[in-house]
C-alpha cells in the first residue's frame, strides 16, 4: 500500500487549517488517514507549524512519499534533516551523537531565526502604530490651525462692523443730554416766580391793617371825650 504524507484541509471558509497526515495514496484528500503527524496554520505570521519529527521520520524511513507542500513543512521543522542524518548513521559516515548534535544546532539556529522574525514583525507593527498616531496627530493639528485661520478673518470683520455701531450711540447720547440739561436750567426761574408774587398778594392786607389802626384810635379818643363830659 503506497503511503503519502500530505495535508488534509480543516478550518472554515477563508481561514484554512491543515493537518499533516500519513494516508493511503488512493484515499480522498480529506478522507481516512493512517496517522496524524502535525498541524499547519497559515493564518498567523509567521505560519505555525507543529510536527512530530520522530513519527514523520519513521514514516519516511518506511518509504512514505511527502507531497511538495508536506516536504517543505517537514524541512522547515527539521524532519528531512534528521532523515538525512539517520541515513548517514546507517552508512557509518557519522555517529548517532554527532547526528544529534548537528540536528540540535540546526534546530536552535532555526528557532533563533523564527524568533528574530517575530520580533521584527512586532517592532514593525509598533513602529507602524506609532507612525499612524503621529500622522493622525499632525493631521488633527493641521485641521485645527486651518479652522483658526478661517475663524480669524470672520472675527476681524465682525469687530470692524461692530466698532462704528458702538461709537455712534455714544455721540448721540451726549448730544441729546445737552438740551435736557439746558431745559432744566431754563425751568428753574419758573419755579421761583410764585415765591416772588406771594409778598405782592399780602401787601393789601397789611395796608388794611394800617388803615384799621387809626380808626380804632379815633374810637378810643371819642370814648374818652364822652367820659370827660
Amino acid at each position: 500500500m503506497p503511503v503519502k504524507l500530505r495535508l488534509q484541509r480543516h478550518g472554515k471558509k477563508g481561514k484554512p487549517f491543515y493537518w499533516l497526515v500519513a494516508a493511503d495514496a488512493r484515499a480522498k484528500r480529506d478522507g481516512r488517514y493512517l496517522e496524524k503527524l502535525g498541524t499547519y496554520n497559515p493564518n498567523t505570521n509567521p505560519a505555525t507549524v507543529v510536527i512530530d519529527i520522530d513519527r514523520a521520520v519513521n514514516w519516511l524511513e518506511k518509504g512514505a512519499q511527502p507531497t511538495d507542500t508536506a516536504r517543505t513543512l517537514l524541512s522547515y521543522r527539521g524532519a528531512m534533516l534528521k532523515h538525512h542524518l539517520n541515513g548517514g548513521v546507517r552508512k557509518g559516515a557519522l555517529t548517532q551523537e554527532e547526528a544529534d548534535k548537528k540536528l540540535e544546532a540546526w534546530l536552535e539556529e532555526k528557532e533563533a531565526k523564527i524568533q528574530a522574525k517575530k520580533d521584527g514583525l512586532s517592532k514593525a507593527a509598533a513602529d507602524a502604530s506609532a507612525q499612524r498616531l503621529a500622522d493622525e496627530k499632525a493631521a488633527s493639528e493641521k485641521r485645527l490651525a486651518a479652522a483658526q485661520e478661517a475663524e480669524a478673518p470672520v472675527e476681524e470683520a465682525q469687530g470692524e462692523a461692530e466698532a462704528p455701531v458702538e461709537e455712534v450711540p455714544v455721540a448721540e447720547e451726549s448730544t441729546e443730554e445737552a438740551p435736557t440739561q439746558e431745559a432744566e436750567t431754563e425751568e428753574a426761574p419758573v419755579a421761583v416766580a410764585p415765591t416772588e408774587e406771594a409778598p405782592t398778594e399780602e401787601a393789601p392786607v397789611e395796608a388794611a391793617d394800617a388803615e384799621e389802626a387809626p380808626a380804632e384810635e379815633a374810637a378810643t379818643e371819642t370814648e374818652g371825650e364822652e367820659e370827660k363830659q
